[in-house]
């Protein structure tokens, strides 16, 4: 019997995450992307505290007009802003299982923008 579309995501993320975790130096970027918003964390795996995070459902970003790609860029830079405010500068970027394509790298890509490091 073949896998939902959501059982192989699900599958990728544990492969993933095996490798990827987050410290206190260098925490996790976690990224969650639903057919209409998009979600990111930073997140400490050692203590389990997520340092900052942002959505296209806050106020300042969900007002903004564009493509479901250009709202990702916009929530990769806040959170990334978010970092930067908390003292995170380099970090580990986990895709979820979602391929690194589309709205996925836009984010990556506005965070870079904000100055996060990978």
């Amino acid at each position: 019997m073949a896998l939902t579309k959501n059982q192989k995501r699900l599958r990728i993320k544990n492969r993933i995450r095996k490798v990827v975790s987050g410290t206190e130096t260098r925490p996790r970027l976690a990224v969650f992307r639903s057919n209409k918003e998009i979600y990111a964390q930073i997140i400490d795996d050692v203590t389990g505290n997520t340092i900052s995070a942002a959505s296209s459902r806050d106020k300042d970003i969900s007002s903004a007009k564009g493509t479901k790609t250009d709202i990702a860029t916009l929530v990769g830079k806040a959170v990334g802003e978010r970092a930067l405010k908390a003292g995170v500068e380099t970090i580990s970027f986990d895709r979820g299982g979602y391929q690194y394509h589309g709205r996925v790298k836009s984010l990556a890509d506005g965070a870079r923008e904000a100055g996060l490091k990978f």
